[in-house]
């Protein structure tokens, strides 16, 4: 079924609460492994600023529904092929990305057919939004934080890929993350969407060759969960990992798939 994808109930990335220090986040996690924050800020909640509007041209590669009226005073959205970052971004109107292109993910369809709402926001329109955003308090030094904003349905994701160092807040919905090491390169096809891959070669890799994986959601840590700062945590109960915000170092291969219809922001630091 389009859009359908499991909830791994096991989380094997070390998490840590709003106990950890700048100093002990430098010397443990900034430039070796990802972790789990907690704690340390929460953008779920409250009023968010809506974006008034843009005047960006569309691309007539997209067909535009008769339904959705041409107006000026919804954002536009970049839309690109998360299997080739590379492939300029599609700018259609934001009101008709939601009620029109946002939907579950195809399983058959491949990653180069697939449209992602992430990224390349254009900070005059989604300004406020930013402006209202809360970051994580920590930064690696010489860097400068960038944000990216996105939305996507069910099974969507980004393939596995890799850059430089940064954070991961899902607002609403639910994200799945598979992470490795800069040194092992997973087994994925450039051109096979993260749904795919999990459905076709996740179940055949062995324990040894499995990513570090977790699920972000909004919210506050669930009591259900086992281990303390900087171990990984199993749940004790129906949920796991019930987190705020991911840290993943530089060069670290990620992938994502969203379990739901998702609203995240990353904040990138280069």
């Amino acid at each position: 079924v389009a859009g359908t994808v499991p909830e791994e109930l096991r989380c094997t990335v070390e998490r840590a609460d709003a106990s950890l220090t700048y100093s002990l986040f430098l010397q443990r996690f900034a430039f070796s492994r990802p972790v789990i924050l907690s704690g340390i800020t929460d953008n779920s909640r409250g009023d968010r600023a809506r974006p008034r509007g843009c005047r960006f041209p569309r691309s007539p590669s997209v067909p535009r529904s008769p339904s959705v009226p041409r107006s000026p005073s919804v954002p536009c959205s970049p839309l690109r092929s998360p299997a080739h970052p590379s492939v300029p971004a599609v700018d259609v109107p934001f009101q008709e990305y939601v009620e029109h292109l946002l939907k579950p993910q195809d399983p058959a369809r491949l990653g180069s057919d697939t449209l992602y709402f992430f990224g390349d926001n254009n900070f005059t329109e989604w300004g406020p939004l930013f402006q209202h955003y809360v970051p994580p308090p920590f930064r690696i030094p010489g860097t400068s934080p960038a944000y990216s904003f996105g939305i996507a349905g069910s099974g969507s994701g980004v393939p596995f890929h890799w850059h430089g160092p940064g954070f991961s807040e899902v607002i609403f919905g639910r994200k799945r993350w598979f992470l490795y090491p800069p040194d092992k390169t997973p087994h994925f096809h450039p051109n096979e969407t993260t749904l795919a891959w999990l459905q076709h070669t996740y179940p055949s890799l062995p324990p040894a060759q499995r990513p570090l994986e977790c699920t972000l959601r909004p919210g506050e840590v669930s009591p259900g969960l086992e281990g303390t700062l900087g171990t990984p945590g199993r749940a004790t109960g129906p949920q796991c990992c019930v987190l705020q915000v991911l840290y993943f170092p530089d060069r670290w291969w990620h992938a994502t798939l969203n379990l739901d219809t998702s609203v995240f922001i990353s904040t990138f630091l280069g």
